[in-house]
């Protein structure tokens, strides 16, 4: 996958449309990401005896498709596709911005 944890990106579609955010979970299995503060649910939390522990609703973030989510590219700060190139020196694949042309 190309998007990877702790990348910053930009949210193409939904509520939460041209948010820019970190990406806090990746989960490749299903394709979808967690990005901090986009994509908030209500969960009912059920109240257990510990004090520390309340119950009630609390927001969290929800998974989204990783289609609907851009990386911005740490060079130029606009939002870019990403692609692979092998390394001469390592031989180690490594990403890079379409639009810079430059290792991400």
């Amino acid at each position: 996958m190309k998007i990877r944890k702790n990348d910053i990106v930009k949210i193409l579609s939904g509520k939460d449309r041209g948010k820019e955010a970190k990406v806090m979970e990746v989960f490749l299995k299903e394709k979808k990401v967690i990005v901090k503060g986009v994509n908030m649910v209500t969960k009912h939390k059920k109240e257990t005896g510990n004090k520390n522990n309340p119950g009630g609703r609390i927001k969290v973030e929800a998974p989204i498709y990783v289609s609907k989510v851009m990386l911005v590219c740490p060079h130029t700060g606009k939002s870019t596709r990403i692609g692979f190139k092998i390394d001469k020196q390592t031989g180690k694949k490594v990403r890079m911005s379409q639009k810079a042309k430059k290792e991400i």
